[in-house]
């Protein structure tokens, strides 16, 4: 985009030499707003394909290639930091801002996954599946993202991230496509209504599949359908279809670091669904943990603020401060799980041999 306009819009380049014209993300802008400062963190910096996770700066080999001087980028500094007060006018004081972050990195630095291998789902609209990997970078041989996950100023650290384009949405879209549940809560009751989907596999591919598929071109998908399909049997099979995707992501991070995960913690507006959290927790067959605290990625801005102005001393004092609200346990037997895996495995198979001609 920055190319593009670069290249498009007339004297653009002559005024960012004149010092005119900044470029950012959104909290940069944000920042910029509030306090006049033109900064922005790691974890945000590595969303512009500008920036090089390795080394910590601005990518000059990429800068040069693209033909975008780097004096239009903002400074970055540590994600628990001093990016500068507020300006007096607006809050009546000045107020300093010091935690800044990306939305999935600021949700797993507020579930407090500091440990290697700490892993939070944040289950939305989308599902966003993050892990921990420590203050080495690991570069996904199965497909998934590798980030800077913060910076607290002892270096950066990294994570691998997941992403699933329909997660929650497919419960939307039974509620105001097919209308046949009036609020999304009611998906629960219906799951629970019956003992089992009845053999029914739903892909929810409706705009192509996410990590670690990366495939545009498949089209939502329901098998196993007969003639007692009913629409709690739908509606039980599009909420396991979230479960069964974070699974995959899940399977993909523990191969791309060799080892197992122990827990895992959700967040969203669809952990709320405790059948939903149930069957995860079968699946993974590992505990699912949900926080008191569900707004997670303010929490996490909040820690991160905290633990610069010495509100919190370290990480061990910000685990400390973070509660569970419920725990879910598996209970399904290994059979089962297994059987049921393998029926997700040709339920995606089935979706990606089905694509527009």
């Amino acid at each position: 985009k920055v190319k593009w306009i670069f290249e498009n819009v007339p004297g653009i380049r002559k005024r960012a030499e004149n010092g005119e014209i900044l470029f950012g993300t959104v909290d940069s802008w944000l920042i910029y707003k509030l306090t006049g400062n033109h900064s922005t963190e790691p974890s945000n910096a590595s969303r512009t394909l500008l920036y090089n996770i390795s080394t910590g700066d601005w990518d000059s080999e990429i800068l040069k290639e693209l033909k975008i001087p780097q004096a239009i980028l903002p400074r970055i500094i540590p994600s628990s930091g001093n990016f500068g007060k507020t300006r007096k006018d607006l809050f009546g004081k000045e107020i300093p801002v010091t935690g800044v972050a990306g939305d999935q990195q600021a949700a797993l630095f507020g579930q407090t996954c500091f440990e290697n291998g700490s892993v939070k789902i944040t289950y939305g609209t989308g599902c966003f599946t993050l892990m921990n990997t420590g203050k080495v970078p690991v570069f996904s041989k199965n497909k998934l993202l590798t980030t800077v996950a913060w910076d607290i100023g002892k270096g950066r650290e990294y994570a691998l991230e997941g992403s699933i384009f329909i997660a929650g949405a497919v419960i939307q879209w039974l509620r105001d496509e097919l209308k046949i549940i009036d609020t999304a809560p009611l998906s629960e009751k219906l799951a629970l209504s019956v003992k089992d989907t009845g053999g029914v596999y739903f892909v929810p591919a409706f705009v192509g599949l996410g990590a670690p598929y990366w495939d545009p071109d498949v089209r939502g998908t329901i098998v196993g359908l007969t003639r007692g399909t009913n629409r709690a049997h739908l509606v039980r099979a599009a909420l396991e279809s979230i479960a069964f995707q974070s699974k995959d992501l899940i399977n993909a991070m523990e191969q791309d670091v060799n080892s197992g995960v122990e827990t895992v913690k959700a967040d969203g507006g669809a952990s709320l669904n405790s059948f939903l959290m149930q069957f995860q927790a079968d699946l993974l067959n590992k505990p699912v943990i949900l926080p008191q605290i569900a707004e997670t990625t303010a929490l996490g801005a909040a820690y991160l603020a905290g633990l610069y102005t010495g509100y919190w001393e370290n990480t061990d004092d910000v685990k400390r401060n973070w509660q569970a609200r419920k725990k879910f346990s598996p209970s399904m037997k290994e059979g089962q799980r297994k059987k049921m895996l393998k029926m997700w495995t040709r339920a995606v198979e089935t979706a990606e041999g089905f694509k527009p001609l």
